[in-house]
């Protein structure tokens, strides 16, 4: 079968394997940065809310609101909702990491509320990268089972759109990232909390790094399986 073969099993080891290791040494490094840095305490004596709540005002987004949401670095901003829902680790927490992340997602409100390109992009897409990735692999394996290539190119195309995403992530995470230090730069944060802040944001950023390459290393063994099938 497709998933068992000899090219399956080496085309995973030599190209998929090292990028699965890389997305597990940036998820491990990204809670452990969070963690050390979650004892640091920020020496402004705000808190994450405090931040987020200060952001929004400054860039008139008075209308987006401050919630919790369960869980451990589930952090988030919903456009739709219009709602920055921090986790039970960063909700009220006065530590530097939790003032980063939360300024992060402060960063994704200001980025709609500025009609940031990528961000824009990045929603316009998301169905048809759902619908791809949903598709992508029930269509290579019944393109094998047919024996009819046309149909495994198209599931590659499909599981390509979801590559895509990854793709058009970074920019939208790097500058999410980028507009908090400068935002809590400017406002007079401690270099102590905004230099904790960087690093903890900067890990954070290595995970989506990461799961471009095990997007992008996937996409290139499924192109190289189904080329070599379609040649026997």
């Amino acid at each position: 079968m497709f998933f068992y073969s000899f090219d399956s099993i080496w085309t995973y080891v030599v190209i998929v394997l090292p990028a699965v290791i890389l997305a597990m040494w940036a998820s491990a490094n990204v809670n452990s940065t969070y963690k050390k840095y979650s004892k640091v305490i920020s020496k402004s004596g705000y808190t994450a809310n405090d931040v987020v709540r200060n952001i929004l005002d400054a860039y008139g987004l008075h209308h987006v609101r401050i919630e919790h949401v369960s869980g451990d670095l589930t952090d988030h901003y919903d456009p739709k909702a219009n709602v920055i829902r921090l986790s039970d680790t960063t909700d009220g927490s006065r530590s530097a990491a939790a003032i980063g992340v939360a300024a992060h997602e402060a960063g994704h409100a200001v980025q709609h509320a500025v009609g940031y390109g990528p961000i824009k992009l990045r929603m316009v897409i998301i169905p048809v990268c759902n619908i791809g990735s949903t598709l992508s692999m029930p269509l290579i394996l019944l393109g094998i089972v047919l024996s009819y290539p046309p149909l495994c190119y198209l599931g590659i195309l499909a599981f390509a759109t979801a590559t895509f995403f990854q793709l058009v992530t970074l920019p939208v995470e790097f500058n999410a990232s980028k507009r908090a230090l400068a935002i809590l730069e400017n406002a007079g944060m401690p270099d102590e909390d905004v230099n904790a802040s960087k690093k903890v944001l900067t890990a954070a950023a290595l995970t989506y790094v990461a799961a471009l390459a095990v997007s992008l290393a996937n996409l290139l063994r499924l192109i190289l399986i189904v080329n070599g099938r379609s040649r026997d």
